[in-house]
């Protein structure tokens, strides 16, 4: 059978029977063209949307938006690769129901193919054995260069042979042995029942995804936030958004293709540091005793006594002269003043509210002044405002975290639980020398601060907006004057709602919106073992509704992990978890994890070492770190696809497929072949064996370790 859907001659004769494969090949073309169609009306329809002239009254911000509502379509078509068609599933009473990245249907309204995110796509991942969910059969296809290179049925109305269980780990296991790349491709097809009950439960709380390396946590949580924003109300639509935070920014790159691939494109993604401006270039903290007495929540607890010290009245009245006499603001006035200010308003934001209030106190000190009058000279006196910069001054986040580190009474009044010595300890010369275990309390100073060029940003567009008022009166009187029927002009032009449009606020100073300030309807967080107390406040306080996906492995914290999940989650403010346990290592074969298994529970006896499902017949290999250039010119020379990764030799040249990282920056990610270079130098305990688990569970086909040229044998990786 000729077909420009199929390439199976590798494969079996009788997979390429028309009989077997009649009713795919008809309906793939038809997908294909339909996909091209719709990309093809998408052109059509940008461009006339560009060539759209009439921009007046709402026409053009209702241009734009079909702009930009076309332009997002384009980019999604764009972005669905070859393999769009994930495989089939035959009902017990039905048709074969096609399942794929996206829903599609034909002109007529015809179903082409069902969107993986449906209930009715369920059964293609959760169907087994034992419960074979409805269908009678599943097909997976397995695509190369956007054409079926194999596919693999799996059948579920048996005998009691059981003889389906075979063919359903082979289609699974083929497709997890594809060489990898620098990106993460959607791996939709090879999601297993138990991750697919991940990706489907409920948003509401936090849902924790614990498993070892290569259980597919990573897929899980990607999928996972694809799937609440097609199929989560609170999410859908673009009523909420939805927040990705990852361990480093290899990571990110590893996996920005992934979503977009799956449809979706609005989530945002970024590192902790990154969520803090310039907090990406900050070294780590040297000290381990100083970086442990930063991430705690007490310490960020101690932000909100900081700025409270700045909200305090002052004890002794304040006399202020005035054209019309002195004026005296006791203790009281000032009170009220404060009280003012919004409850959650940040500080720096609140203070025109607090200066509003105060000038309000002043003007009710006069019975014989008009409080117009009264107002405006107040409001122009230096000395109150001088008065009112003590009382409620303008402060910058990063000057109260430094005077935290530079004032010993100020930390000890705002941190009471510090001891004398912690006190001291955390003083510094150079208070500003920031590093990474600083960023949570710059944070926390952040939000609780908010902008300190608010009130100025205010004061600036209200003094504007007036000047434009003014003008447009003259030219109002103007317009009054000049006309003919003045009555029925003034009684439009004084119009309270034609007011608003005829000054409108176009013009005026506002600051750039915080991307990764929040809130977040749903935050997805992995490698989230490593976080501390005081990054996961960081989290909690951009996801008001409590809805997180959590993915770690508690065997890969470098810090060690002796709590449960709902331990450590409950102490820093997320009060309810569920656990999704994932068991199956479907990334590392069997003899690389036989290698790693020991090397993690030497320190960590009860650690949840994943089972491998697949072995390659490659041992780990063992040789000279003399070698190195030799292992990975030989691999590549042998290998036209697929990725190498150096761990351990900073100095290694980086090239196309050959990345050269720590064990650190490797998490997360996945390779070909793993050669890792002296892992004796990694350091003892806890960190050293997690540092050394996670390098060699890296490998998706081969592992090789090097170590120094004088031992007879190469140090074992543990």
């Amino acid at each position: 059978m000729t077909s420009t859907v199929f390439d199976l001659s590798h494969t079996s004769p009788t997979k390429s029977d028309p009989v077997v494969i009649g009713h795919d090949e008809e309906r793939l073309t038809a997908i294909g063209l339909r996909v091209a169609e719709q990309l093809a009306e998408s052109e059509a329809d940008l461009d006339a949307a560009r060539r759209i002239t009439d921009l007046r009254g709402a026409g053009g911000v209702e241009r734009d938006l079909e702009i930009r509502r076309l332009e997002a379509r384009r980019r999604r078509l764009r972005a669905l690769g070859g393999d769009l068609v994930l495989g089939r599933t035959v009902p017990a009473d039905g048709a074969p129901m096609y399942i794929g990245r996206i829903g599609l249907t034909d002109a007529d309204g015809t179903t082409l193919l069902v969107d993986w995110r449906t209930p009715e796509a369920a059964p293609f991942f959760a169907a087994t054995v034992a419960d074979p969910a409805g269908i009678v059969s599943r097909r997976h296809y397995r695509w190369s260069r956007g054409r079926v290179i194999d596919y693999w049925d799996e059948r579920f109305d048996f005998d009691d042979t059981g003889a389906a269980a075979l063919d359903a780990q082979s289609s699974f296991i083929a497709s997890l042995g594809a060489s990898r790349s620098a990106t993460m491709t959607s791996v939709l097809a090879t999601i297993a029942a138990d991750q697919d009950a991940a990706i489907r439960a409920s948003s509401h709380g936090a849902l924790v995804v614990d498993g070892g390396p290569g259980t597919g946590k990573t897929v899980v949580a990607l999928h996972r936030a694809a799937y609440l924003l097609y199929a989560d109300p609170r999410l859908q639509g673009g009523r909420g958004r939805i927040l990705v935070v990852g361990p480093h920014r290899p990571y990110l790159s590893y996996i920005a293709d992934v979503l977009p691939s799956l449809g979706e494109d609005g989530v945002t993604t970024c590192t902790v540091a990154e969520m803090v401006p310039g907090g990406e270039d900050l070294p780590a903290e040297p000290d381990p005793e100083i970086a442990a007495l930063k991430a705690t929540v007490a310490m960020i607890a101690a932000v909100e006594p900081a700025v409270r010290f700045y909200e305090e009245p002052p004890r002794d009245a304040t006399d202020v002269d005035t054209a019309y006499g002195e004026v005296r603001i006791d203790r009281t006035d000032w009170a009220e003043a404060i009280a003012a200010a919004e409850p959650g308003v940040p500080h720096n934001e609140a203070r025109a509210e607090v200066w509003e209030a105060l000038l309000d106190i002043v003007v009710d000190g006069y019975d014989d002044v008009p409080p117009a009058v009264l107002r405006t000279e107040p409001a122009r006196n230096r000395d109150l405002a001088v008065a009112f910069g003590r009382v409620w001054p303008v402060i910058d986040p990063e000057d109260l975290v430094s005077d935290l580190w530079s004032v010993p009474a100020y930390l000890r009044r705002c941190a009471p639980h510090l001891t004398v010595e912690q006190v001291r300890a955390l003083q510094r010369d150079r208070p500003r020398a920031w590093t990474v275990a600083d960023l949570p309390l710059l944070d926390a100073a952040r939000r609780r601060l908010g902008d300190p060029d608010a009130a100025r940003r205010t004061a600036r567009n209200r003094a504007e907006t007036a000047q434009r008022r003014r003008a447009m009166d003259r030219v109002v009187e103007d317009l009054i004057t000049s006309s003919d029927d003045g009555e029925a002009l003034v009684s439009m032009l004084r119009a309270e709602d034609i007011q608003s449009v005829i000054v409108d606020d176009a013009g005026l100073d506002r600051p750039e919106p915080d991307a990764l300030a929040g809130p977040f309807a749903h935050i997805v967080v992995d490698e989230a073992q490593e976080l501390t107390d005081a990054q996961w406040r960081m989290l909690v306080d951009r996801c008001p509704s409590g809805s997180f996906t959590i993915v770690g492995d508690r065997a890969q914290a470098r810090d060690g992990f002796v709590e449960s999940w709902p331990q450590r989650l409950r102490r820093v403010g997320i009060g309810r978890a569920r656990i999704a346990t994932l068991t199956v290592n479907y990334r590392t074969p069997r003899e690389i994890m036989n290698a790693a298994a020991p090397v993690i529970r030497a320190v960590l006896p009860d650690a949840n070492v994943p089972s491998s499902v697949r072995a390659t017949g490659i041992p780990v290999r063992r040789g000279r770190i003399a070698d190195l250039d030799t292992v990975v010119a030989d691999w590549l020379d042998a290998h036209r696809e697929g990725t190498v990764c150096v761990i351990g030799a900073p100095a290694f040249r980086v090239r196309a497929r050959v990345a050269s990282l720590s064990p650190s920056t490797a998490k997360g990610l996945e390779f070909d072949l793993v050669v890792l270079v002296d892992p004796a130098r990694f350091g003892d305990g806890v960190a050293g064996a997690v540092d050394r688990y996670v390098a060699m569970t890296r490998s998706t086909r081969e592992l090789v370790v090097l170590g120094p040229a004088d031992e007879s044998r190469v140090l074992d990786p543990g």
